[in-house]
């Protein structure tokens, strides 16, 4: 739903009906705004149905008799050695190999779902915790902390990618560690604007006055003032983590092979888009509608939280 009058307008309708929503509070506010939201139910909708593909990637398997790696030259591949369509035996088509796609996908879901679950969550956390540090104590700790996430900011991530992976090896929990390095930083910098601003309200002042820790105020009084702006990054974030970590294996720089993962199959699909349009249309469609699904319910939360358009904050 749009945010602005509309919004605005349903609330007032809800107030003149007996003022129930007067005497909610704002996360109840946000919830009834969410609701209303048909982009967010649908994508929500979306993601927990990729989420049930992912997690029932074996009983798909299983369904269909193609494990993820084995591979059927004789049905799976025409005379001339060229994938074949979709059809009864495999609903996707397959792939060079001969390989069931739909099984693939299904399976390359629970890659890209887990990274960017983990990786987005450790980069929250490691967000705000650097973040707090600095907007908290301030001075020479917030000096050399900013001056910290503008380093990492300024890498640039193909370039640093390859060049470790060059040296370690490509790997999943490299992919993970990646894209957590990459990705703090604008969590950083959200929540040291926001801590900057609550360290001088008054209810920081007054847990001072009483001996509380810096710890205790920090964990207690801070962070849960933190929490909309927290919960509409982690949000945003998991899309991008996504895109990353397709983007590494894409380029050879993620996953190792045989494992199915859609950026590493799209990378496979290259040479065969001409004659063998369901290799690039089947895992592209799956990475382009869990990302944008994931979007559209970040934004939905993001207004629902801020319904009159005065951001929270800006994306790193």
């Amino acid at each position: 739903m749009a945010t602005g009058e509309p919004v605005l307008a349903m609330e007032r309708a809800d107030l003149e009906l007996g003022g129930e929503v007067a005497a909610r509070g704002p996360w109840r506010l946000a919830w009834e705004r969410l609701r209303r939201d048909r982009a967010a139910i649908a994508a929500t909708a979306f993601i927990v149905f990729i989420s049930l593909v992912a997690i029932g990637a074996p009983l798909v398997a299983h369904l269909t008799g193609h494990p993820p790696d084995a591979q059927y030259r004789d049905t799976g591949l025409s005379i001339n050695g060229i994938p074949v369509g979709p059809n009864r035996t495999f609903l996707f088509g397959t792939d060079e190999l001969g390989r069931d796609v739909l099984v693939r996908v299904a399976y390359g879901a629970r890659i890209s779902l887990l990274v960017g679950a983990v990786a987005s969550g450790l980069a929250v956390l490691v967000g705000i915790a650097v973040g707090m540090c600095a907007g908290y104590f301030g001075a020479a700790v917030d000096n050399l902390l900013s001056r910290f996430m503008d380093v990492i900011l300024s890498f640039p991530l193909l370039l640093f990618a390859i060049a470790l992976v060059t040296v370690v090896g490509p790997s999943l929990p490299l992919s993970v560690a990646i894209i957590v390095f990459f990705s703090w930083a604008p969590v950083g910098r959200v929540v040291r604007g926001q801590v900057l601003s609550l360290r001088e309200k008054e209810f920081v002042e007054a847990a001072r006055s009483v001996g509380a820790s810096d710890l205790r105020i920090l964990a207690v009084d801070i962070l849960p003032n933190l929490a909309a702006q927290i919960i509409v990054y982690a949000t945003l974030l998991v899309p991008l983590s996504i895109v990353f970590e397709a983007t590494l294996s894409f380029l050879g720089l993620g996953v190792v092979p045989p494992t199915a993962e859609w950026g590493s199959m799209l990378a496979e699909a290259v040479s065969y888009y001409q004659v063998a349009w369901w290799y690039v249309a089947f895992p592209g469609a799956a990475l382009l509608f869990t990302t944008l699904a994931f979007n559209i319910l970040g934004d939905s939360v993001r207004d629902a939280v801020d319904p009159r358009g005065e951001r929270m904050f800006v994306r790193g």
